[in-house]
């Protein structure tokens, strides 16, 4: 039959075992179901989720009790097509939607599958048995979440589709955001990403937030017109902005979004908190009508962000600041944790030229 051949049986693929047991070994590579393809990965980037399984062995309330292969913002090309022939043919390059929603008892707007109680996510340990992710050489993957790339984009800038496809979510949940002022708070890949995308949507003026030089730095490359550091209250409260992309994950950065909101306008947040209680500006929010808009992954996004990628009109190429081959990956997995220094940092799973190559 045409695309199929001969698949490895194993593959190179990061592994996270319990907090601080990170290792590059091989896994099985799984024979694929009929709706199925093999894709042979070329780069993964290093999600915040993936650190916390390295350093605390968990996720917020996503545990791990089995070894898990991480990651979920993955691209390459597929080496053997679904049997029953849906999705790409092999050869394709393509980006990958990492989610698959699932029924569940909890009630939630059909038209948002990224709120369904049974959803499953690549390279999560929130139910088990885990569900594997695609930080491999070589991964088995539902068909229907292969999205083949539009001609002229690249696999390298490709990899930053799906948390793009994040921060585009987080800024649609504020509506149209054309001629207003906007305040992103964490200027990290995903806050950086919702710079770009918030400069691409039309905002009239980008403040962007962070504790060190170098992500504002990168915020700034992507159409930040201003920069504020994070211990700067009375900078951030003078901003006024109409909508606020809080993306650091802490509770002094939403104390920050509330803040910098103008009365009557949107703080969306993006940035997972820790689990259990946190303190927030409440009242603050209250006396000045603001709404605050949880946000949470992306739906069909993504395919936006692969249009937009590709004509141009999403700049997003400074926020990737290293890359790393495979065998480094322990290397590259310490250099992400150092979010004062790196941006996004991307695994390159293709193989290593030998010598004389």
């Amino acid at each position: 039959m045409p695309g199929i051949q001969e698949l490895p049986m194993t593959s190179a693929a990061v592994v996270a075992h319990a907090a601080g047991d990170l290792r590059i070994e091989d896994v099985p590579v799984k024979a694929p179901a009929p709706g199925e393809a093999v894709v042979e990965i070329a780069f993964g980037g290093i999600c915040g989720s993936d650190l916390h399984y390295w350093l605390h062995g968990a996720a917020g309330e996503s545990v791990l009790k089995a070894p898990l292969v991480l990651g979920h913002e993955i691209v390459g090309t597929v080496l053997q097509a679904a049997a029953d022939g849906t999705g790409p043919v092999a050869g394709t390059p393509v980006a990958v939607h990492p989610a698959t929603p699932g029924p569940g008892a909890a009630r939630y707007p059909e038209d948002r599958p990224n709120l369904s109680p049974g959803c499953t996510y690549l390279g999560s340990a929130a139910r088990f048995p885990h569900t594997d992710g695609a930080f491999s050489r070589y991964a088995t993957l539902p068909a229907r979440m292969l999205r083949a790339l539009p001609a002229g984009l690249s696999l390298r800038r490709a990899a930053l589709a799906e948390p793009a496809a994040v921060a585009w979510h987080a800024v649609a949940r504020a509506g149209n955001v054309k001629g207003k002022t906007a305040l992103v708070i964490g200027s990290g890949p995903i806050g950086a990403l919702a710079v770009a995308v918030l400069k691409r949507a039309g905002a009239a003026r980008i403040v962007a937030v962070d504790m060190h030089p170098r992500p504002l730095e990168i915020a700034r490359a992507v159409g930040a017109d201003e920069v504020l550091t994070g211990d700067d209250a009375e900078a951030i409260a003078a901003v006024e902005a109409d909508v606020v992309i809080e993306s650091s994950g802490s509770h002094h950065g939403l104390a920050s979004a509330i803040k910098g909101a103008v009365r009557g306008g949107k703080v969306v947040m993006v940035g997972l908190l820790p689990s259990g209680p946190q303190p927030v500006l409440i009242s603050l929010a209250i006396t000045r009508e603001l709404e605050l808009l949880g946000s949470f992954r992306f739906n069909t996004e993504i395919d936006q962000v692969l249009a937009a990628l590709a004509d141009g009109t999403l700049f997003v190429d400074p926020v990737i600041t290293h890359d790393f081959p495979l065998h480094r990956g322990l290397e590259a997995f310490d250099v992400a944790r150092n979010s004062a220094e790196s941006g996004k940092v991307l695994l390159d799973f293709r193989p290593e030229p030998g010598p004389g190559q």
